[in-house]
């Protein structure tokens, strides 16, 4: 019986050592097989680093308003007697637009008039018999204060009819009527809002640590968010002082040929140029990958054992970015030759073959 159980247990022991070396056998093999096969070369496209002119410039962004253009308000008080103006008619400087009722005031004028025609009269007659002798002196001085009253009063009366006719300061065009035929208006009751559209302006604002790099005159480009409409300006004027709550300075810039297609209230996407600077290393910003390491690029080098193509993960400093271009301060030399496309299966030291057909290379705009 014990003999029986001996030549089990040695049995068990041989069955399951060579279960166990047969799986360590084939783990080696595969590990073996593997260990001697190459990943086959990741298709890239690259290109190559070189210094080129960099256009600078200051991005922001700002508000669209009129050279001219005023919220046009009511002189004096009165009854609306006619409203000569629909919304969005082009008017012209001095057309008439809102008349207030002036039929007393028109016939105080009349008076006024007929009492100064006296007053002149009066005058001359005076003069004449003062040269004759007839009249004293103090008689024309009472006269010719008479005649200046009559006519102080005439120019006055001349004044309010003038406050009660409404005409444009400027020619443009012209909102919506906010007072009706027959209402009672007081002085400062805003009637209609009135925008030169030939000639627009566009209020920005920069950060303190640009306040150097702008001056009057500088050109600027403004893109508007709907329409992808872009207009060409430059600088017409720049805030003497910083706000010490945003630590920003404003900036005003003229801009011309809109055609009315820019209206005052837009948001627009403004880019101040600055001169050009030559010399500059720049990549698409397609190369540049971004992680919580920091920027990296793909650079290709050449393995002369084996005479193949690798890549190696390089750590740069990036800078200004423009145009679909990024400015690399540090850790590239000219020449090298940067991966820009099928990044997200590369390593460091992976087998590349370059095919500049994955993706076309980047261009400045």
């Amino acid at each position: 019986m014990k003999k029986r159980l001996a030549i089990a247990i040695v049995l068990l022991v041989l069955i399951v050592g060579g279960i166990v070396g047969f799986n360590q056998f084939r783990d080696q093999m595969i590990a073996q097989y593997f260990a001697g096969r190459k990943a086959p070369p990741v298709a890239v496209s690259v290109v190559k680093i070189e210094p080129i002119s960099w256009r600078s410039g200051i991005d922001t962004f700002g508000t669209a308003l009129s050279a001219q253009g005023v919220d046009l308000a009511v002189e004096a008080a009165g009854l609306v007697r006619e409203v000569k103006f629909n919304a969005n008619d082009k008017v012209n400087a001095g057309q008439k637009l809102v008349q207030i009722d002036e039929r007393i005031e028109r016939a105080d004028l009349g008076a006024a008039q007929a009492a100064l025609d006296l007053a002149v009269t009066q005058l001359e007659r005076n003069k004449t018999l003062q040269e004759r002798g007839i009249s004293a002196s103090n008689t024309v001085d009472t006269a010719e204060v008479q005649e200046k009253n009559a006519r102080a009063q005439v120019a006055k009366l001349t004044a309010i009819l003038d406050q009660k006719e409404m005409r444009a300061p400027f020619g443009g065009i012209i909102g919506i009527a906010k007072v009706e035929q027959g209402q009672y208006v007081t002085p400062g009751t805003i009637y209609a809002t009135l925008q030169n559209l030939d000639k627009m302006q566009v209020d920005f604002t920069v950060p303190e640590q640009e306040i150097n790099k702008i001056k009057i005159g500088n050109t600027v480009t403004a893109m508007t968010e709907v329409g992808d409409l872009k207009f060409e300006g430059r600088i017409i004027a720049i805030e003497p002082r910083v706000d010490p709550v945003s630590r920003l300075i404003s900036a005003r810039a003229l801009i011309n040929n809109t055609n009315g297609t820019l209206f005052p209230g837009q948001f627009l996407r403004v880019r101040i140029d600055l001169p050009v600077e030559d010399g500059v290393l720049a990549l698409p910003q397609t190369a540049v990958s971004s992680s919580l390491y920091g920027d990296s690029v793909f650079v290709v080098r050449k393995d002369e054992d084996e005479d193949a193509l690798t890549v190696a993960q390089v750590f740069v400093d990036v800078g200004r970015r423009f145009g679909g271009m990024v400015e690399i301060s540090k850790g590239l030399t000219a020449g090298d030759e940067i991966v820009n496309a099928g990044q997200n299966r590369l390593s460091g030291g992976a087998a590349v073959v370059i095919d500049n057909s994955v993706s076309p290379d980047a261009a400045l705009e």
